[in-house]
């Protein structure tokens, strides 16, 4: 297992050359330098549930001047996808529990990420592929800003898909950013 360091340089990397290099998430590359990064050391759901509260109320109480967003990285659990994509629920549920729904919303990224209605090596799934299990914790505020700053931000969904295509596995692979890694048995 990588260390807390190298997993967040290899996030770094990803954010960098795949999320603002390919120009995934147009607002991204002005906070660059607000993202917190955080590895959790969970390896069971309830684990991560305990990072993901405190991320949560941190995120809530710091200047987004600070801290814009939050991207809460869970190399020792759910590393399954499916698994992952339950949690999710769970993620929800605290937001609106700890009344910061409204507030603060949870986005997804895995490294089997994948859409419903797309096989599991279709290239639309890797504009939400990362090294590592991820929840991005995000301002509605600040999303709101940026989506009001991009008067098309409903296509950027369709862009990227786009962008993906062009780019194939094999351009994804050049990018450096990790490989698709191999199911857990």
């Amino acid at each position: 297992m990588e260390t807390p360091d190298e997993i967040v340089k290899m996030t770094r990397d990803w954010l960098e050359k795949a999320v603002i290099g390919l120009n995934l998430c147009p607002f991204a590359k002005a906070i660059q330098n607000k993202v917190r990064y955080v590895v959790s050391q969970a390896e069971s759901p309830e684990d991560l549930l305990a990072d993901l509260v405190d991320e949560l109320r941190l995120l809530a109480e710091v200047d987004p001047g600070e801290v814009e967003t939050t991207l809460l990285i869970h190399p020792g659990v759910l590393t399954d996808f499916l698994d992952y994509n339950d949690f999710l629920g769970v993620a929800e549920m605290a937001v609106e529990n700890m009344g910061l729904d409204g507030e603060i919303q949870v986005a997804s990224f895995h490294p089997r990420y994948q859409f419903e209605g797309t096989g599991p090596d279709d290239i639309e799934n890797y504009t939400n592929r990362s090294p590592y299990p991820t929840l991005h914790l995000l301002r509605e505020a600040s999303v709101d800003l940026a989506v009001e700053a991009f008067p098309d931000a409903a296509e950027i969904y369709e862009k990227n898909i786009e962008t993906m295509r062009r780019l194939g596995i094999e351009g994804w692979e050049r990018l450096g950013i990790g490989k698709p890694r191999k199911k857990d048995s």
